[in-house]
Parts: C-alpha cells; structure tokens; sequence
C-alpha cells in the first residue's frame, strides 16, 4: 500500500474499530465473541490439531534401517588381519525391514483416531463451560444494570416526599424534627446505591475477562427467554457434553485393548544384504526373516491386556456415577427452577401491589394528619425491599434458566 493511501486510511480504520468497540453487547455478541478469544478453546484447538496430525503416521510401517558390516574377518592363523584373503570373508550392506503383525497396525490407527475423538470432545465440554460461564457473567451485569433506573425512581420519590414533609411542617402540622427523616432515607439509599455500583462493576470485570474491552461499553437488548421443558431436558440428559466425553475415552480404552491383544501375534522382519569377498571369489546375495516368539503371554501380554481392560472398566463406572450427578443436579435445577418461578409470580402479582397500596394509604394518611412520618417510611422500605427482590428473584431465575439450557438444552448437546 503507497503511504499516502496509507496514512489515510489507517487512522479511518482506527476509527471504524473504535466505533465497533464502542458498540453495546448483546447476549449473543457476548457468547460469539467469548468462544472466539477463549483461549482454553484455542489450546483444544491445537491438541485436535496435534492428535490429527499424530495419526496420519499411526498404521505405517517402522523406517527401513540400512546395515554396514563384515563377517568372517580372521583374526588368528596366516590370514590374520587381512581382508580379502579368506574366501569367508565378506563385507556386506544391506537393509531391514521390520513389519508389525496387521492387528497391531490397525490398532494403532484406531488409538490414534480415538485420540482425536477424545480432544474433540473435551473441546466440545470447554465450548459449553465457555459459552454457559459467559451468559452466567452477562445476565449478572444486565440484572445488576436493571436496579440502576430503579434506583433514580426511588432518589425521585424520595425528593416527592421531601416535599409533602416541608408542606406539612409549613402548614404547621408536622414537627421541624421530620425534615430529617427524609434526609436519612436518602443517605441509606446512597449507601445501598454504592453497594450495588460495586457488585456492577464486579459484574463488569468477570464479564470482561470472558469478552475483554466489549465488557466495557454497556449492554444491548434483553437475554433470549429460553423454552425449559423438564421432560424434554430430562430424555436429553445422556446427551451431555462430559457424558459423551465418557464414550470417547471408552472407544479409546477399547482400542488400547485390542492393541494390547496384538502384542499376542508375532511380528516379522526381512533383511536383505549384498556381500562382497576378495577379487578371486564370487559375491553373494543373502535374504533372512525374523519372527518375535511371544512365549511368555501369562507374564507379559495378559497383565498389559488386564490392565487396558481394568481402564476400560474405570471409564465406565465413571461415566455410571457422572450420570447420577448430572441427574441429581438436572432435578435440583428444574426444582428451583419451579420454586423461582412461583415466587417471582407472587412477588409481581400480589406482594409488589400490596406493598404500593400500602404506601399509598399511608401517604395519604400521613397527608390527613391521621398517622406519623415514621409509618410512611417503613411502608417506603417495604416497598423498595420488595422490588429490590423482584429484580434479584429475575436474576436467579435467569442464571437457573441458562444453566438448564446450557447443560441439559438444546445449546448444550
């Protein structure tokens, strides 16, 4: 690119990339862009990478070696120390090739290839925890996010009732002493205000550490509202990532099986060497084979066939007792999935407007003359507290719901 060209369009690029960081994160950029700077997701991607090319080579046959030597050198007698003096006496070159039983190549190859199936799925279980962990950090921060405009009503009501105190008092029907009152709940306000900047920006950095600087520039649009049907979840849960891990490394061990077994069958070799003697005798040609003899399977092949067995058995009751955790987990899950449900219903339809109710009849009491300042303000902190818990009530019911989904769901298989 000519510098001209280039000075222009670097700083527009800069530009453009500032922008596009300056863009709010929806849930689906958050996921999206979490898999693709993850480096645990990288590092999986190497070992598939490694594990492929590793079994390309997994079948082939052992290099040829190439042999140089002399047999038959007299060391004793006339002839002693003399090369070509003794029709014997040969230098030779040839080459060797050793060629393992058909079996054991196969099981090779298929060590191999399960190998990769093992990395591959692993990959697939770090996707899900990547993937789940992050829409965990992104609903935290957009909940967290919610209480900001809740808190600036709260400020604005508070200043409402400020107002009605100074009115009362002016009327001469309230004493001086109840300005304060006001001035008290705004402070403890404040003070809840501080605790809930500093869980946001807790929020924001465990979110940032999943998306980097795109933590940084709000969030956009509300989480998808996933389907959670519990019978559904509970047909699919052999389905899970770390379950399906279990039969990669079961195909694995299996293999490691029949390659132990192939140790059993012999495996052969071939040589073949050019021999060359003195000018005054004939040169030869020689071809030999090797044969293993495997004589002692009782204390060398079967304990390493046992012991392959022993790992296949291992994997399998692993698997039997991961399968009883993630059910024991999926019925916990759907339980405070239910129990979150039925009380954010209450919370919304029955507690939440019985509170506002109270706090107007108390108001307008107070207003009437017919009650204290101190009745009015602990109706206030009931109400502020029951709609505090209605946004905590959404954020665990959020946080249950992507748990199910990102384990148990659709996302998660």
């Amino acid at each position: 690119m000519p510098p001209l060209i280039r000075r222009a369009v670097l700083p527009l690029l800069a530009g453009l990339a500032s922008l596009a960081h300056a863009a709010p994160l929806s849930f689906t950029t958050a996921l999206d862009l979490a898999e693709r700077l993850s480096p645990k997701l990288a590092a999986n991607t190497a070992m598939i990478d490694a594990a492929r090319s590793a079994a390309i080579p997994a079948g082939a046959l052992p290099d040829p070696k190439v042999f140089a030597g002399i047999d038959n050198f007299p060391v004793s007698g006339p002839d002693a120390g003399r090369l070509q003096a003794d029709f014997m006496t040969m230098q030779k070159i040839g080459v060797l090739q050793e060629v393992p039983n058909k079996d054991k190549r196969r099981a090779r190859e298929a060590v191999a290839a399960a190998g990769v199936g093992v990395v591959t799925a692993q990959r697939r279980v770090d996707r899900l925890g990547v993937r789940r962990d992050t829409a965990q950090a992104w609903l935290a921060l957009y909940h967290l996010q919610r209480k900001e405009a809740l808190f600036r009503d709260l400020a604005h009501e508070n200043t409402m009732l400020a107002q009605i105190v100074q009115a009362r008092i002016a009327s001469g029907r309230a004493q001086a002493a109840d300005a304060v009152a006001p001035k008290q709940e705004a402070a403890q306000l404040e003070d809840r205000r501080d605790d809930w900047a500093r869980d946001e920006e807790q929020a924001r950095s465990k979110l940032r550490q999943f998306v980097g600087v795109a933590a940084s520039d709000g969030l956009a649009g509300d989480p998808p509202a996933f389907d959670i049907d519990a019978q559904q979840l509970r047909g699919h849960l052999h389905q899970h990532p770390e379950l399906l891990a279990f039969a990669a490394e079961t195909q694995k061990a299996e293999a490691e099986v029949a390659q132990a077994r192939s140790m059993k069958k012999s495996d052969w070799g071939v040589e073949l060497a050019y021999q060359r003697r003195g000018p005054q005798f004939g040169n030869m040609v020689s071809i030999q084979f090797t044969f293993d003899l495997p004589l002692s399977p009782t204390t060398r092949q079967d304990p390493l066939i046992a012991a392959k067995q022993h790992e296949v058995d291992r994997i399998d009751a692993e698997r039997n007792g991961m399968v009883r955790d993630h059910a024991s987990e999926l019925d916990s899950l759907l339980a405070e999935y239910a129990a979150l449900t039925r009380q954010l219903e209450r919370a919304q339809q029955t507690a939440l407007p019985l509170a506002e109710r109270k706090v107007s009849l108390q108001t307008t009491s107070y207003q009437a003359g017919k009650s204290d300042l101190s009745a009015v303000l602990a109706t206030r902190r009931e109400r502020i507290d029951q709609r505090m818990r209605i946004v905590d009530l959404e954020a665990a019911l959020a946080r249950a719901v992507a748990r199910l989904h990102y384990a148990y769901g659709q996302d998660g298989q």
